[in-house]
């Protein structure tokens, strides 16, 4: 869920970023930016996800895949910027990667044509991954057993 202050609530709101705002499409999004210099506040974000997506299992699995590539864009943006994000009917088979590169794409050049700056959020759209380091196993009795060097513990106890 994106922060109170960084989502668009009324349809006011939607109504003037799509209407006044700069558009940018994608195979799979299309994006909408906004930048009022007037309002001092953070950068805001909304989305629209009609029923051409699919049914409201499948919109909300897009909604789910796009908040946290939204959130992450949104530290990158002027403040006073407002942006929406409208997924078009193959965004329901596009996968997080996609989504996310789509996404970067369309805000850059929705932002350029707006006037607005991006910053680099970071380097194509696995930057903001956790970075998994290998380590020795310790969730399982088995996987510690081994990292020690004994034998493993079975259902009734050590051996």
């Amino acid at each position: 869920m994106l922060p109170t202050d960084s989502r668009l609530h009324s349809p006011r709101e939607f109504a003037a970023v799509t209407r006044s705002g700069r558009r940018a499409g994608t195979r799979h999004l299309v994006v909408y930016v906004l930048g009022d210099r007037s309002r001092s506040a953070g950068p805001r974000a909304g989305f629209v996800v009609s029923a051409k997506v699919g049914n409201a299992v499948v919109r909300h699995r897009v909604t789910r895949r796009l908040r946290p590539l939204v959130r992450r864009e949104l530290s990158g943006l002027a403040p006073g910027t407002d942006v929406v994000v409208r997924a078009l009917p193959t965004a329901a088979t596009a996968g997080s990667v996609d989504l996310a590169a789509d996404l970067r794409a369309g805000l850059v050049s929705a932002a350029r044509k707006a006037g607005v700056t991006v910053a680099a959020v970071g380097v194509g759209p696995r930057a903001a991954a956790p970075v998994v380091t290998p380590a020795e196993p310790q969730h399982s009795a088995v996987g510690a057993a081994a990292a020690r060097g004994g034998a493993p513990a079975t259902a009734n106890g050590p051996r």
